[in-house]
């Protein structure tokens, strides 16, 4: 049911003025917990079908012009990462937001729920996706105000009604994605957009990179002009939002260059399309979900095709880092220990992933990856057919580690298929089992950097 009223803690907030909004950001990040947060500002533009709106937060209640990012000068000192953000505003009634105005001149939590239960009385916004979206904004409120951040309620208004006013604008007027859909960064920049919403929910304190010198290694062999691909589990949406953030401060090419290779639930589930419009996405269809509606088989199964000759493209021209989760889906606890582990990785996916480096006509090279991150955002404890699941968010602390690249040729030697597609993806699931091992000891067994052994050194690189 939807809630229509936000709780008694959502207090008023005086959004600071302009002029003071680096001190905001800045105080914001005074804290080893979180990293700072970034200021959005966008203006109208086109692309490809579909006109991007203006957005942007200013001291008064009206919004007026717009707001151009500028980016995050990030500077680390020895225990925290500190920051200051700028916007630079044009007034102009033209750029206006007459379909947004209601969550971008808000000034409280109940006043964003007033927004979307207007919006539902409007017929503009239906029920099922208005309870989705209040349900959404109580999780994150309450998430956020665990973290124990400073100015939380300026932190939870601000990412809450950007969330509400990109999802509103997107039922009206649906973005579609195409096979390959690069990140759109302007002139609405989604990447930090969906960077600074999950980062609030990462507490970095009992977060950690496993084996960070390998990235190193990655992006050396990107610059030179090789293909990189990590086999990875997968654990929930904000995946790369956790790879991104935990990599941006050391290696922030690889955080944003990433292509994820993405489901199509990413991609038209309402609350879940602005994040994904973020990110460097080649779409596929699950297997899981290639029968749920068998007269939708045939049209999922040529879309594949389609993304799989673009993939062979990208490959081509080189220099590409291409995540794939080759189980098809997010891991889920065991139903009996409640443990998480790695779902297994399905064979055919590794080797035809790996086949289609090998005759790339580029050197290629592919790495096991494993991310721990479920507490953030876990996923339904079953496989659901329809869209528009349940989004339970936490802070939590949260890892990646990767592990120097796998050679098929060396694991699998003169054996043939299809024995040697299960070695070889019997050496990538292990080397990622053993990895997601030492990370969860050290974030649930509370072992820290100690959680280390020989072949995972832990690291925080933000430190």
């Amino acid at each position: 049911m939807l809630i229509l009223s936000a709780s008694s803690s959502s207090a008023r907030i005086s959004r600071p003025p302009l002029s003071s909004f680096s001190t905001f950001a800045a105080s914001a990040a005074t804290t080893s917990r979180l990293f700072p947060i970034s200021c959005f500002g966008v203006k109208s533009t086109t692309v490809g079908n579909r006109k991007l709106q203006c957005a942007v937060f200013c001291a008064s209640l009206k919004v007026r012009g717009m707001a151009e990012m500028i980016e995050d000068n990030k500077e680390l000192n020895s225990s925290t990462a500190a920051a200051a953000a700028a916007i630079a505003v044009t007034a102009s009634e033209n750029d206006e937001l007459p379909h947004s105005r209601a969550f971008l001149d808000a000034r409280t939590g109940e006043d964003l729920l007033s927004a979307v239960r207007k919006a539902v009385e409007d017929e503009k916004l239906p029920l099922n996706i208005a309870e989705g979206m209040e349900e959404l904004y109580q999780n994150y409120r309450n998430a956020v105000l665990q973290s124990g951040v400073p100015k939380a309620d300026e932190i939870i208004l601000y990412n809450m009604a950007l969330v509400l006013d990109r999802v509103f604008v997107d039922v009206k007027d649906p973005f579609e994605f195409s096979p390959y859909h690069k990140a759109i960064r302007e002139p609405f920049d989604y990447y930090k957009f969906g960077q600074n919403y999950i980062r609030q929910l990462v507490d970095f304190r009992s977060s950690y990179v496993g084996n960070i010198s390998v990235f190193g290694e990655m992006e050396e062999k990107l610059k030179q002009g090789d293909n990189v691909v990590l086999m990875s589990n997968h654990q929930s949406e904000a995946d790369p939002a956790i790879i991104a953030l935990l990599l941006e401060l050391k290696h922030p090419d690889i955080a944003e260059n990433i292509i994820y290779v993405a489901g199509d639930r990413v991609i038209t589930d309402p609350l879940c399309k602005p994040f994904s419009m973020g990110r460097n996405l080649l779409c596929v269809y699950s297997k899981k979900h290639m029968n749920d509606d068998p007269e939708l088989a045939d049209m999922k199964k040529r879309a594949n095709t389609r993304s799989l000759k673009e993939m062979a493209m990208l490959l081509r021209g080189g220099s590409k880092l291409i995540w794939i989760a080759p189980s098809g889906g997010r891991d889920r606890p065991d139903p009996v220990t409640k443990e998480w582990s790695p779902a297994p990785f399905d064979a055919s996916a590794t080797d035809n992933m790996r086949r289609l480096v090998e005759h790339a006509g580029v050197p290629g090279h592919i790495y096991p990856l494993a991310i721990l991150c479920y507490d953030i955002m876990p996923p339904p404890a079953q496989v659901e057919k329809n869209i528009g699941e349940k989004r339970v968010v936490s802070f939590h602390g949260a890892g990646i580690s990767v592990a120097p690249k796998i050679d098929f040729r060396e694991v699998a030697g003169t054996l043939e298929d299809p024995e040697a597609k299960m070695v070889y993806t019997k050496a990538l699931y292990d080397s990622v089992s053993q990895q997601y091992n030492v990370l969860n000891s050290a974030i649930h067994g509370k072992q820290g950097l100690e959680a280390s052994i020989p072949s995972v050194s832990l690291s925080q690189p933000w430190q």
